[in-house]
Parts: structure tokens; C-alpha cells; sequence
């Protein structure tokens, strides 16, 4: 027995890095996808594919839906909409609009919005070290969002800020939050379920913006150039819904269900080391010299976060034992 839990704790991070590492992939399909759909159109496809892989999840958990209470459904609604739906349509405009490899490690920020938001929502202790670590992280992340740092103080716009850091700054925040009412859902229902049914929600949201929008028609679906390539748009869907959403999603719940949270964050890494090596070693977005020591300084800040916060959490843990 005693081998058996060393084992599953070895291999445990490794899914976490595994899962983590296989969602960074996803800009490998949705850079050239911006070029065939709308951003929002993209999403919604997205959500059609994950939510076909999912039925076997979902369908025989479907008993379990009516003993949900409404502080859980008000949780997943908002994790559904803000993460799953509209956080992903302000990543998707992000890369469309700026320099992939910049917001994907702008994207590191996010561990930071959401202790933040815990500690607003639920009441989490910040350890005496986050607000450092964290305005180190914002510091960083204003140097790797510039390409020209001396001209800050003259205006944003000549320092190189553009339109693709903001929707990634966006998406950060809405990601960040999702993931805090994420735990909410956590606590309501099980994995399992709570992954499904936020592809549902994410899906319907998804239907009412397209609605809104007036794309929910088929020329806006599948517009003429998707038309012109039927067979790369639906690989390209098929690779994000699964390769990058819903086969890293199951593996890295596994491999968290088997590994410390602690040692789960720096696994966790592994997603932006994937997007970098695509977007700069596949699509060419290459940073400046300050940016990459930018973004160095900028996930070393976060694992700090994730670090000492973890601390605390330890610490609370032994005193109510």
C-alpha cells in the first residue's frame, strides 16, 4: 500500500504538467483559426466540440443536477460565463490583435486575481510576502506588455501597448475570477460533473452572445472562409476541443487529484513553457531582450505568490489537525 500512494504521488505532477502543457498548445489552432472565424464564432465552436467529448461525463451524472443548490449554480453560471465563455473570446482577440508569445505570459498573472478574489469571496488569509510578490508580478508584466519601456512616461501607445495586451489583461482578470467561483463550484458538486456542466453553461452563453451579436446564422458559422477550407477548419476545431481542451482537462484533474497543490503550481508552468515554444518557435513572435527577462521576473514572481500563499494554507491546515 505504502509503495502504491509513492508511486501515484510521483507521476501525480507529471499529469499536472502533462495537462498544463497540452492546454498550451491551444494557440497552435486558434492563431490560424482567427484567420477562417470570428473570434466569438471560434468559442462557440469550441464549446460544441467539447461538450460532444463530454456526454459520456455528463449524461450519467445528469441525477445529480437537481440536488445542486443555488449558491453552487450561481458559482458555475458565472464560472461558465466569465472563464469558459467570455474570458476565452478576450484570449482569442488577444492573439488575433497582439504578440501571441506577450499574452500568453501575461496570462501568468492570473494567479494573482484570484488569490486576491479568494481572499475577498471567501475569506482566504494573504501571507505578509504576496503584496510584494504580487506588484513585482504587475511591474513585470508592464515590461514584457512594452516593447519600447523608455517611452512609458511619453504614452502608452508609443511604448508599444496595443490592443492585444489589453484583451489579454482582460482575459487574465475574467480567468482569474473564474477560477475563484470555480472553487465555489467545488464545493457543490462533483469533478466531474462541475467540468460538464460548465461546458454547458459556457456553451449556452456562448449561443445568447451570438444571438445578441447576430451571428447565430450560417454564413456568420461558417463563413466563406471556412468554406474555402471545410477540411482544415474542422481539424483545427477538433485539435483545440481536444488535444487543447477536453483530453488535458481530464488529465490534469487526475493529476491534481494525486499531487499537493504546493507542488501542483509549478507543475502548472508547464502551459506557458508549451505556448512560448509555439508561438515563438512556430509563428515567430519573438520578444525583446527586456521582455524576456520581464517575463523570467514575472513567473518567478508568481510561483512566489502561489509560494508563500501556500504557506499560509499549510499552516492552517496543521493547526486545525
Amino acid at each position: 500500500m505504502q509503495q502504491r500512494t509513492v508511486k501515484r504521488a510521483a507521476y501525480g505532477p507529471w499529469l499536472v504538467g502533462l495537462g498544463a502543457g497540452l492546454w498550451g498548445t491551444e494557440s497552435a489552432w486558434r492563431i490560424p483559426l482567427n484567420e477562417l472565424f470570428d473570434a466569438r464564432v471560434i468559442v462557440f465552436w469550441e464549446h460544441v466540440f467539447i461538450l460532444i467529448t463530454f456526454l459520456p461525463i455528463l449524461i450519467p451524472r445528469l441525477q445529480e443536477v437537481p440536488k445542486i443548490r443555488a449558491r453552487t449554480w450561481g458559482f458555475l453560471l458565472f464560472s461558465g460565463f466569465a472563464g469558459s465563455a467570455v474570458g476565452t473570446i478576450f484570449f482569442t482577440l488577444s492573439l488575433k490583435y497582439g504578440n501571441p508569445t506577450v499574452v500568453n505570459v501575461i496570462l501568468n498573472i492570473q494567479p494573482v486575481i484570484s488569490t486576491i478574489g479568494a481572499f475577498l469571496l471567501f475569506g482566504d488569509r494573504l501571507a505578509r510576502q504576496f503584496f510584494f510578490y504580487a506588484a513585482v508580478a504587475i511591474v513585470a508584466g508592464v515590461f514584457v506588455s512594452v516593447t519600447n519601456p523608455s517611452m512609458i512616461g511619453v504614452s502608452f501607445e508609443q511604448a508599444g501597448l496595443n490592443l492585444g495586451t489589453g484583451y489579454a489583461l482582460i482575459c487574465a482578470l475574467f480567468w482569474g475570477l473564474s477560477t475563484v467561483a470555480g472553487r465555489g463550484v467545488m464545493m457543490g458538486m462533483s469533478l466531474r460533473l462541475a467540468s460538464s456542466m460548465r461546458i454547458v453553461v459556457g456553451l449556452a452563453c456562448m449561443t445568447l452572445i451570438l444571438l445578441a451579436y447576430g451571428k447565430l446564422d450560417g454564413a456568420a458559422l461558417w463563413p466563406a472562409a471556412a468554406r474555402a477550407h471545410t477540411g482544415k477548419a474542422i481539424v483545427l476545431l477538433f485539435c483545440l476541443a481536444s488535444i487543447s481542451g477536453g483530453i488535458p482537462l481530464l488529465i490534469y484533474f487526475q493529476g491534481l487529484r494525486l499531487t499537493r497543490a504546493s507542488t501542483a503550481g509549478y507543475f502548472e508552468m508547464m502551459q506557458t513553457l508549451a505556448a512560448v515554444c509555439i508561438t515563438w518557435g512556430v509563428f515567430h513572435a519573438s520578444l525583446y531582450p527586456h521582455q524576456v527577462i520581464a517575463a523570467i521576473v514575472l513567473i518567478a514572481a508568481v510561483a512566489m505568490v502561489h509560494h508563500v500563499q501556500q504557506q499560509i494554507e499549510n499552516k492552517h491546515l496543521s493547526s486545525v489537525k
